[in-house]
């Protein structure tokens, strides 16, 4: 049997900015966005992390460094970086725009752009190894994170 919550709708958005020190890295959001669900004071709804920018995925995965070490490695082997002269691996068709992030555009769209988590008694409502990650591919400059919850707030 489900639980119904009642209550005023509600949204919150805040934005958190990031600044990787690599070109490509792997970061764990969790804990802000937890900060950000309890600052909002919705205890029922959903959370919407967006990393707005195209060379750059939010993905939920185990907090696991090898695992952030095999998916870097599996995505390069799948999207290697290549140079715009083809020098370092791989001449990607974007690159006639005078940009060297073709592969960081295809390994976002592996990874994929966003993600919806639940919100349950005001706080994330994870599975038991669930983490929110941030996973850069064009990095080294400060990129935006857009968190926004939409719920409901005790009458």
């Amino acid at each position: 049997m489900g639980t119904l919550v009642t209550g005023t709708a509600a949204t919150y958005v805040e934005e958190l900015t990031v600044r990787t020190n690599e070109r490509r890295e792997i970061l764990c959001l969790t804990p802000e966005v937890e900060r950000i669900v309890r600052e909002s004071g919705i205890v029922d709804g959903l959370v919407l992390v967006n990393p707005m920018h195209i060379t750059a995925s939010i993905y939920v995965n185990d907090l696991e460094y090898g695992l952030h070490q095999d998916l870097m490695d599996w995505l390069e082997r799948v999207a290697p970086f290549g140079g715009p002269d083809g020098r370092d691996g791989p001449e990607y068709l974007h690159h006639r725009t005078g940009e060297d992030n073709g592969d960081a555009h295809l390994k976002r769209q592996l990874l994929g752009q966003q993600v919806t988590m639940p919100v349950r008694d005001g706080r994330l409502h994870l599975g038991t190894w669930e983490q929110i990650h941030y996973a850069e591919f064009d990095g080294r400059r400060p990129k935006r994170i857009l968190v926004k919850v939409v719920g409901v707030v005790p009458a």
